[in-house]
């Protein structure tokens, strides 16, 4: 049973101690890949090279909205030569957040219309972070058109899932899943489209309900799977093979690549 975690922060300072272990405690769990979203230009170099130097990550360039005061706007340019050359599986994280005080709501945007424009020069998927914020980035995406990718942990309305659906996002779920408490998200993930879901950790970040309070790790996964399994009533084999298979569509991976 194999699984892809869509959305991991493997190169956070969190893992520097242990980021080898943590990978293989992954693999041994049956998470073979993981795709890896940067959030600031000056992680692009570190990211990179962790991803060429460790089995089955795969980077994903961007600006994330919750790092506002580390961007410039000369950094838009250099994304553009880095998709040009690095050639990542999506850009990403970008997005919006209005959730957090003290991020100008027309600086996030600027980064963000750069990003959705770049994301289709370059027939890239997009790694979306949307925090009360999410009609916003659903207008966004009708208005530039052409795009495709997945909104990261996801917990807007069942109406505004269905709106991503016809824009032909999926939708990225993760830890928040597992706790009890998420009954609107459960009940949205146990009738939406199969094809257009994928399974995240977002480590470090978001541990599962089992792991509260500690280190989030992409090993964990297979516990959202089961989840998942479990509120749509299915066999966690069945989850698995099709949330692969659908970040496998996604971000164009090769399947006999490591």
């Amino acid at each position: 049973m194999l699984l892809i975690d869509s959305h991991s922060h493997i190169d956070a300072d969190e893992f520097a101690p242990d980021r080898a272990a943590v990978i293989e405690r992954a693999h041994l769990a049956g998470v073979t890949r993981q795709i890896v979203p940067a959030i600031t230009a000056a992680s692009w170099p570190a990211l990179r090279d962790i991803c060429a130097t460790m089995p089955g990550l795969h980077p994903a360039y961007g600006l994330h909205p919750m790092f506002l005061s580390q961007h410039e706007p000369e950094h838009l340019q250099q994304l553009e030569i880095w998709l040009a050359t690095e050639k990542p599986v999506a850009v990403g994280e970008c997005g919006l957040d209005f959730f957090v005080d003290g991020l100008d709501p027309p600086q996030q945007r600027f980064y963000f219309q750069r990003q959705l424009e770049l994301a289709r020069e370059f027939d890239l998927p997009l790694i979306l972070h949307a925090r009360r914020a999410l009609a916003e980035v659903i207008a966004a995406l009708r208005g530039i058109g052409g795009l495709r990718g997945v909104v990261h942990s996801f917990s807007g309305s069942a109406e505004q899932a269905r709106e991503l659906f016809k824009l032909g996002f999926h939708l990225g779920i993760g830890g928040p899943l597992t706790y009890e408490r998420a009954t609107r998200l459960r009940g949205i993930v146990a009738n939406m489209p199969i094809e257009l879901l994928l399974l995240e950790t977002d480590s470090p970040d978001q541990p599962l309900s089992t792991h509260r309070g500690q280190r989030n790790e992409p090993a964990y996964l297979i516990e959202v799977c089961a989840c998942v399994a479990d509120m749509r009533k299915t066999e966690i084999e069945n989850i698995a093979q099709v949330t692969t298979a659908n970040a496998m569509r996604l971000f164009g991976l090769n399947a006999s690549a490591p």
